[in-house]
């Protein structure tokens, strides 16, 4: 009969997780070691073997339960009932929300994915693009004029989640500019600016619809 899980297992883990996502954005990869994470968590190596295989499975957690996380939220935002323009603006609150403690684990996502085995980087890219989808959806029914631009849909897409991703570098929680207050700026410039840029790109003798 297997073992029944301890009370704190999903506790113990997550703060596992939180621990070697700092220590791979602060000392990279290649130097934060197992031990080094077990000794931060205030864990027995063992216990840190006990949920993952080696080094490269603890990594790999790491950014796919970020990534299912704000791919879970990205979804939610599709049931809403809202205008596109409502839901957009709810999208961007929710990731930046999200990403309020997530400063070391975009580091990693930017300088280890690409260190991981194929088979689990194109795991992690495909929830990648998952969550760019949603963004995708709600901007093409945002203005469908970009979306039949599919040349164009893709880059306004990407230019949303610029905005948002660049964020932590230079928000203060303390400053009068909220997250809310973000979210809203960002929705309002794609929901504005895009239908000047799918005009700017429409070619010649095509007419608007």
């Amino acid at each position: 009969m297997a073992r029944p899980r301890a009370a704190d297992h999903f506790e113990k883990r997550n703060a596992i997780l939180a621990q070697a996502a700092e220590l791979f954005a602060r000392h990279g990869y290649d130097r934060a070691s197992l031990t080094m994470i077990a000794q931060a968590s205030g864990v027995s190596k063992a216990l840190v073997y006990h949920y993952w295989r080696d080094k490269e499975e603890l990594l790999f957690d790491v950014l796919a339960q970020h990534l299912q996380r704000l791919v879970e939220t990205a979804r939610g935002v599709a049931t809403l009932t809202r205008g596109p323009l409502d839901r957009l603006e709810t999208f961007a609150f929710l990731l930046l929300d999200a990403y309020r403690d997530a400063d070391a684990v975009h580091r990693v996502q930017i300088a280890c994915l690409s260190l991981l085995s194929p088979d689990r980087q194109e795991a992690l890219r495909s929830l990648e693009r998952a969550l760019v989808n949603e963004a995708a959806v709600i901007i093409a029914e945002l203005h469908p004029e970009a979306a039949r631009q599919r040349h164009l849909l893709m880059p306004l897409t990407m230019s949303f989640f610029a905005m948002l991703n660049w964020h932590h570098l230079w928000h203060r929680e303390d400053g009068r500019l909220t997250r809310l207050d973000y979210a809203r700026m960002v929705a309002t410039l794609i929901a504005a600016g895009t239908p000047a840029v799918a005009e700017s790109f429409r070619p010649e003798g095509v007419p608007a619809v």
